[in-house]
């Protein structure tokens, strides 16, 4: 059998004639390739010709010349690729001979186009010697010390984790390498174009991830793949940091292998072959797209198709004309997707492939031959489809019902562009999870075993033999003490058998004689034992009956076992008559025994480790003494060494298969009590340690490191011994060895027990006990394996590792992981573990393991890269529905542990990676995978999961399905669909992922990957939507609910978010402002409707405990409802919170005030009605009431201090409102008020009596004061009734103050200081009262009364009507605070003025001077300016006060006139006792001079009753005229007080326009007006009354 990759060459037969000594050519023959037919059954042969000499051209041979007289009967055909169903292989088996047979009319002739161009080297079908070396390890995820930094030198099926390893066939495809041209060869077309054309999104779906188009029905599609060599993250765009320094991301060294090449040749195909076809223009165009589209393998072919003509037409160059149909292609396209599972788009493919393309001089992927062959195929099978109507439309005839008939890959995950619905968590069916041949195909478990025949062969009798007279069933030796009479010596360690009687054992059926300690060592069989011993001694009878009970056991064995030797014939697959012939040969070797047995071993002995340390020196000096048999030799010494090498090599021959091979280690001595031992046991040296190997379990070459043994309990030993063993049985010269044989023992059981009986699904035998992981199979077949490995000396850890590798083959079978969990635990405690015997490092004693350290580390590291690929896609391999399947992701992980464990302890690497970590990784990498299948199927995936009415049209059109500006219904879709997800990682996987509760919790996990990814995608999208604003704001909102919902119930208290500030809400600031903003136009709309309609109601309360009315409670209402939303929008960023808040303080102050002024602008008008004023400030009241409370629920101190401010601002406005509302509500009774007061006034005057009120007429005066106060408090009963009923507290209190206002200075105005007549003296009060602002006071005063003054008795009436007011407002504590009552401005000015009526004229005048002390000051704007100096004497003898006053010159007289100007300067003394005293002095008059001079002197006499502080001096500058009054140009005052310390004064006075006085100085001035009979109280009234004249021309 050959593998061809050419089909322009031929195949050569040469014909030889053997000689003595040299042989000679008889011919040649020459067939050319393109002639072979096609078929996978024998053939009748044809007769060729042989000529006598080769023709070449360039070097290749093309034919052949010179014909000679002989021919030869050659049978030669291809065969079709095998691999596939038998049903499928026979109907292409008909279609083939259709092909054959219209090959003879030309149609599809393949030499017509035949080019000289060799093909790219498909995977040959390469022998497994090595395996190691035929696996290019560089995918490892963690390369081990053994990997391999070299690729090798071809392409083999081996090629671990490859893209088509990961998916199952019907048949054994992943375990031969065999290239053939296939049905469909060149599935990748439009698949690897494909990452060119489309645009995902900003990331690749998870079943994007896995590079490399599959076709699991092309076992030369699959060598091509392999080929490739892609490393496992190469197919995986995980990014899981699991990769040693110095590889790269996706493999290592950055290249693909040596596969690359033809990779790109393949992917650049279409670009370049154009330009081969310009040298070949005779070549079929056609042909190369058929070969790019023959079964091209879609998603969803019809759509893909119609993607990509256009660019594919510009691409490639061609015309429509040189394309094959479209309809073809979509048929192919159909076809194409039901052979194939729904695999990966290679999205990553371009990222990861070198670039490189076809040299001029290179061949393309496929020769026009192979083009014609692909077309033909393609036809056949767009026929086969035509007709298969009538069955399922979507399987092929060959696809098989039942679980190896799902053809699922093992990293794919559904297509996210089917219109079909695809499950959420992909439930896969459990019969497709088992059935993809769920393991790591290739060198993981190359079972090149099932393949080797002869090695089959010869295993199946090596089985029968070890069965048919198991070792575990041997006769055992039958000893009896026995007294040797002449020196014997133990046949087992050599040593004297001691004493004078009973020394030793002996069998008394074969004789063997040993000590009593060695008789357990003893293992061989005593009945074959016994039959050599009788044939070498001649004793016929007894061997004849020895012979006869052997025949016996192996009978009753073969009849009491029949499933044994059945299933043997089974695995081996041979036929009845071959096992029966077989079972005789095998029983006649039993029998012969040992007697034609003969074996050639050489040992050598290479170096031990960690010997026991013998001499005083603290070393030992060991040699080496090796037996079999009685043939004993020995190493050299080396002296002073634990760790010895020896390297020497002995051959020994051996003709017993019973013997041993006794490995003993000595400490050498030369002293006198070693020769003295070397006289008694044989022995003078010091025992290290032996090993005692079988000869029957030694075959082939081994390389082994023996555990060193004890010979007694004494005995101290240590360490180990390696040997390296070569054994050349006679007959059995170039067999394997046993360790090989087992393998392909078990490997061919597994096969048949899994794939054969248990249609790929691995039977999990049942055991239970600490020795439970070493059963492999049920009883028969671990029987099997087990006598095999007793046998023939298999350790239990190879059968182990043997059983590991195969189950690997099916790691992704049910209950497999935990099994292969367990055996690695097992595996890594064998040699991590070591005991007190030995010093070797668990390192040291796994390279010495029979299985092969580069081969077992290898399997790992390829097992540990499929099982994190499997672990990234968790959600597909493990489904959550599934109890099982959820258990093995636990073994999963389990196994990955051990995998780190193994590295850390047994291969002692420094830092693997930790298995937490790369569970967590793998993790996240599935969670990306999913959050983008979720993403990009969000329509169709929430309608079919969540959507309750099922006649709702969920047909959107697909541009409308993901998300977009002009809506935001995607993102809810997508929130619950990843809620749906997180909750089924946090109840589903995160019990079961438990074994790093520290470092790995899944849901949290799945929260953060899933949050973080939303987070991404969300903040574009807002800020798209910011720019375009084309959705409502209540849906931004919602939108924004929606998305802190998800944030606080699974992302807040993750670790990685826990205390900090989650950026969200700045997503939505923009939104949220915008519905503030069209919240606060709401707002005034409502409250512009709330008040008119309790305008129209009549402002009702709301109830009778409320005093509002219901447009306060309204407008609250809404705003309060405005502000939960905000407020349930829990923003953690207090920077926005401070934003939205002061935008909604703005808010609260624009809809209160405005409420505020609609109230204020109408409150004069309702002033009239009862209640209704009441209820309005109770509005006001109740707006501030609830403002606080709203001030409160913001947060108060916490909240901003902007905000905070503006509230505080708006809550004094409304306080200034409330004010407002009640002076004019208070004014609002002003007339009645004054009718009262006015009765009050009338009843006073007629209170007689003086002013000394004798004690018996108290009561008089108490009850003038109830007669004097009847009118105002028939008044005041009814109305304060009223208010405290109808106003809230504190408006009831502001309506109190302004009505004890109103009454008060009504009093005043109206009883203590009653009205003007004289016209000056009105004059002059009315003009200081202007300054002072109190206008309202005097308005009414000017009206014609007659002159009345208070007798002391209606004082003292007056002032006890005063106290009674004073109590009424107080209520007994329910009204105004007597504090208050008692310090307003208002009753002290009414008592003050009350006080004064009982005072002098001379007391008045000195309180008016020693209070107005501001009377000249303040002169902005002075008129002019008078020089004066004054001298104050007093007299030491008599203290009588003299004052000289000098007016010096007037200055700067501001005065215009059109006649004579004439200033003089009036100076008047004022104070108390001037009555009989010079009062008034004036000087003489200047004409027409505006800064006259005078320089006259006057002198006051004061008198000693009062100090200088009771007395100031009036200056007045006057212009003369004559016959009427003179004019006043401006006045100044001077207070004696302040020239009284110094005792003299010259200064410059400015004169004022007129005298400033306070309130007292008013009422001064008023009661002295009333005494109109005094002159000096006329005097002083004029006096302080004088203004500045009008000038003329003004």
């Amino acid at each position: 059998m050959f593998e061809i990759s050419r089909l322009d060459l031929g195949l050569i037969v040469e014909v030889w004639n053997k000689g003595l000594i040299w042989d000679t050519m008889v011919g040649t023959a020459w067939i050319a390739l393109e002639t072979v037919r096609q078929s996978d059954e024998e053939g009748p042969g044809e007769w060729s010709a042989l000529e006598a000499e080769v023709v070449m051209k360039q070097d290749e041979i093309c034919g052949t010349k010179k014909p000679t007289p002989h021919r030869i009967l050659l049978d030669t055909r291809f065969e079709l690729p095998f691999d596939i169903p038998e049903d499928e292989a026979r109907y292409w088996t008909n279609k083939l001979e259709e092909i054959n047979s219209s090959q003879d009319g030309g149609e599809y002739s393949f030499s017509e186009e035949v080019q000289k161009k060799p093909l790219p080297t498909a995977a040959s079908q390469c022998s497994f010697e090595d395996l190691d070396s035929a696996v290019d390890d560089r995918d490892s995820d963690y390369r081990s010390e053994t990997s391999n930094s070299i690729p090798p030198p071809y392409h083999t099926i081996s090629q671990p984790n490859a893209s088509v390893h990961q998916f199952t066939v019907p048949s054994r495809l992943q375990q031969q390498g065999v290239s053939r041209e296939s049905c469909m060869d060149s599935m990748q077309s439009y698949d690897l174009d494909y990452r060119e054309r489309m645009a995902i999104r900003r990331y690749d779906s998870l079943d994007s991830t896995v590079s490399g188009p599959s076709d699991v029905g092309s076992a030369s599609e699959s060598s091509q793949m392999t080929s490739r060599q892609y490393s496992l993250e190469s197919r995986q765009s995980l990014d899981l940091p699991d990769s040693p320094a110095g590889s790269s991301r996706y493999g290592s060294s950055c290249s693909i292998s040596q596969g690359s090449s033809q990779l790109s040749e393949l992917d650049h195909y279409h670009e370049s072959a154009h330009g081969s076809e310009q040298e070949d223009e005779h070549r079929d165009v056609e042909s190369s797209h058929s070969s790019q589209s023959a079964g091209s393998y879609p998603k969803e072919g019809q759509e893909w198709q119609g993607e990509q003509e256009g660019p594919r037409e510009q691409r490639d160059g061609t015309t429509e004309k040189e394309k094959i149909s479209e309809t073809d292609v979509k048929s192919q396209d159909r076809c194409a997707s039901r052979l194939t599972p729904p695999l990966e788009k290679p999205q990553d493919l371009s990222a990861e492939r070198p670039e490189r393309y076809l040299d001029d001089d290179e061949p393309p992927p496929f020769s026009p031959a192979r083009s014609h062959w692909l077309r033909a195929i393609n036809k056949i099978r767009l026929r086969l489809q035509e007709g298969q109507d009538d069955g399922d439309p979507s399987k092929p005839p060959w696809f098989k019902e039942g679980p190896a008939g799902g053809l699922y890959g093992i990293d794919s995950m559904p297509d996210l562009r089917k219109k079909k619905p695809v499950p959420l968590v992909s439930d896969l069916a459990m019969s497709l999870v088992q059935s993809r041949k769920a393991g790591i195909t290739s060198a993981m478990a190359t079972r090149t075993s099932l393949k080797d025949e002869e090695l089959k062969s010869h295993v199946y009798k090596k089985t029968l033999q070890a069965l048919i007279y198991p070792i575990s069933s041997t006769t055992p030796h039958n000893f009896e003490v026995w007294t040797a009479t002449t020196p014997t010596y133990c046949y087992e360690c050599e040593g004297l058998l001691w004493g004078i009687a009973r020394q030793g054992m002996r069998c008394t059926e074969c004789g063997v004689k040993c000590h009593e300690k060695c008789q357990d060592l003893l293992n061989a069989d005593c009945l074959q034992r016994a039959a050599e011993k009788s044939s070498k001694h001649g004793a016929e009878d007894r061997t004849q009956n020895i012979i006869m009970a052997m025949k016996d056991r192996m009978k009753i064995r073969e009849r009491n076992k029949p499933e044994i030797f059945d299933l043997i014939r089974d695995v081996f697959c041979e036929s009845k008559l071959t096992h029966a012939q077989q079972m005789k040969t095998v029983k006649q070797s039993v029998l012969d025994g040992t007697s034609k047995w003969s074996a050639k071993i050489t040992i050598t002995v290479v170096c031990a480790q960690g010997l026991q340390a013998k001499d005083k020196t603290g070393s030992s000096d060991p040699y080496v003494t090796v037996q079999v048999g009685k043939t004993k030799k020995r190493t050299k010494t080396i002296f002073g060494n634990l760790n010895p090498v020896w390297e020497e090599k002995f051959h020994f021959e051996c003709h017993n298969s019973s013997d041993r091979i006794k490995v003993r280690v000595w400490d050498e001595d030369d002293d006198i009590k070693s020769r003295v031992k070397q006289r008694l046991k044989r022995e003078s040296d010091d025992f290290l340690g032996q090993t005692i190997i079988e000869v029957r379990t030694l075959s082939g070459e081994m390389d082994v490191w023996y555990n060193l043994e004890k010979r007694t309990d004494k005995s101290a030993v240590s360490g180990a011994i390696r040997l390296q063993i070569n054994v050349e049985i006679k007959g059995e010269e170039k067999v394997a060895p046993y360790h090989i044989q087992y393998t392909c023992l078990h490997e061919n059981l597994f096969h048949h027990l899994t794939d054969i009986q248990g249609n790929g699904v691995v039977k999990i035998p049942d055991a239970k006990g600490d020795d439970a992981w070493k059963v492999y199979f049920d009883e028969t077949a671990q029987e099997i394996v087990d006598e095999f490995a007793m046998r023939y000396g298999i350790e239990t850890i190879y059968q182990a590792m043997t059983h590991f590798a195969c189950l690997s083959s099916k790691y992704m079978c049910p209950g497999v992981p935990a099994v292969m969990s367990t055996l690695l635990a097992n595996i890594n405690a064998y040699y991590a573990h070591t005991t007190a015997s030995t010093n070797v490092s668990a390192s040291d004693r796994f390279a010495a393991s029979n299985f092969g350290k580069e081969r077992f580390v290898k399997l790992l590291d390829q097992l540990h890269n499929s099982l994190r690929i499997d672990l990234s896609m968790y959600r597909n391999n493990f489904p959550a529905s599934s109890p099982e399947r959820l258990q093995d992701l636990k073994s999963t992980v389990d196994l990955l542990t051990s995998i780190t464990f193994f590295r850390m302890k047994v291969q002692e690497l420094q830092s693997p990676p930790r298995a937490s970590q790369v569970v967590k990784d793998c993790v996240k990498a599935c969670l990306n995978s999913t959050y983008e299948y979720i993403f990009n199927n969000c329509h169709e995936l929430y309608s079919r999961e969540y959507q309750t009415d099922p006649n709702k049209n969920q047909d959107l059109p697909p541009e409308e399905q993901g998300p977009s500006i002009r809506n935001l219904d995607f993102w809810p879709k997508l929130i619950t669909l990843i809620v749906s997800i997180i909750e089924e990682d946090k109840n589903s996987y995160t019990p079961v992922l438990n074994q790093f509760p520290q470092e790995l919790t899944v849901g949290k996990v799945s929260a953060e990957v899933m949050w973080n990814l939303f987070a991404q995608d969300t903040k574009y999208a807002m800020e798209d939507h910011e720019k375009h604003r084309l959705c409502k704001s209540a849906d931004y909102m919602n939108l924004h609910f929606k998305v802190k919902w998800l944030h606080n119930e699974y992302v807040r208290d993750l670790p990685a978010f826990k205390g900090k500030v989650p950026d969200y809400p700045a997503w939505f600031e923009q939104f949220v402002m915008q519905w503030l903003e069209e919240n606060e136009d709401v707002s005034v709309e409502f409250l512009n409707g709330a008040l008119e309609r309790d305008k129209k109601d009549g402002f009702q309360q709301t109830s009778e405990h409320a005093l509002f009315s219901c447009s306060v409670v309204d407008v609250f209402t809404q705003l309060n409802q405005s502000f939960e939303i905000i407020k349930k929008l829990e923003c953690p960023d207090p920077v926005i919170v401070a934003h939205y808040m002061r935008r909604f303080a703005k808010t609260i102050g624009k809809v209160l005030m405005q409420y505020a002024d609609i109230l204020s602008k109408n409150f004069q008008s309702y002033c009239s009605k009862e209640k209704l004023p009441c209820i309005l400030m109770n509005n006001i009241q109740q707006l501030r009431v609830q403002l606080e409370k709203m001030f409160e629920a913001m947060g108060a101190k916490e909240l901003d201090p902007e905000a905070s401010d503006h509230l505080k601002e708006l809550q004094v406005k409304l306080n200034n409102v409330l004010d407002e509302l009640s002076v004019v509500f208070g004014n609002s009774f002003q007339s009645r008020i004054d009718e009262c007061v006015k009765q009050m006034s009338d009843v006073l005057c007629q209170v007689k009596g003086t002013g000394n009120i004798p004690a018996n007429a108290r009561n008089t005066v108490a009850q003038d004061a109830d007669n004097v106060l009847r009118p105002l408090m028939d008044f005041l009963d009814g109305n304060l009734t009223l208010f405290a009923t109808v106003c809230e507290k504190t408006v009831l209190k502001r309506v109190l103050k302004e009505l004890w206002r109103v009454v008060m200075n009504t009093m005043e105005k109206l009883i203590v200081l009653p009205p003007l007549t004289d016209h000056t003296g009105a004059q002059l009060i009315f003009s200081a009262a202007k300054e002072l602002g109190h206008l309202s006071k005097l308005k009414d005063h000017m009206v014609k009364e007659e002159t009345r003054s208070l007798t002391p008795k209606q004082c003292a009436v007056l002032d006890l009507a005063l106290d009674t007011i004073k109590q009424y407002f107080h209520a007994g504590g329910n009204g105004l605070k007597k504090t208050f009552l008692e310090k307003s401005p208002e009753l002290q000015s009414l008592r003050y003025a009350l006080s004064l009526y009982t005072q002098t004229t001379d007391t008045l005048i000195k309180t008016f001077v020693q209070t107005q002390t501001a009377q000249g000051s303040g002169v902005e704007d002075p008129v002019g300016e008078v020089s004066i100096q004054i001298d104050l004497y007093t007299h030491p003898g008599t203290g009588e006060h003299k004052v000289t006053v000098k007016v010096v010159a007037a200055n700067d007289l501001k005065w215009q006139t059109s006649s004579m100007f004439r200033p003089f300067v009036e100076v008047t003394m004022i104070g108390p006792h001037q009555s009989d005293k010079k009062r008034k002095f004036t000087t003489k008059s200047k004409s027409n001079n505006w800064a006259p001079k005078y320089n006259e002197t006057f002198h006051f006499i004061l008198g000693n009753e009062d100090g200088p502080d009771a007395y100031e001096l009036q200056v007045c500058v006057k212009d003369y005229c004559f016959a009427r009054e003179d004019r006043v140009l401006g006045i100044a005052v001077m207070q004696l007080r302040d020239i009284a310390d110094k005792g003299s004064c010259a200064c410059w006075c400015p004169l004022g326009r007129r005298i400033h006085m306070d309130e007292t100085g008013l009422t001064v001035l008023r009661i002295l007006s009333q005494r109109t009979n005094d002159e000096v109280a006329r005097e002083f009234v004029k006096l302080k009354s004088e203004s500045r004249s009008v000038e003329e021309g003004t």
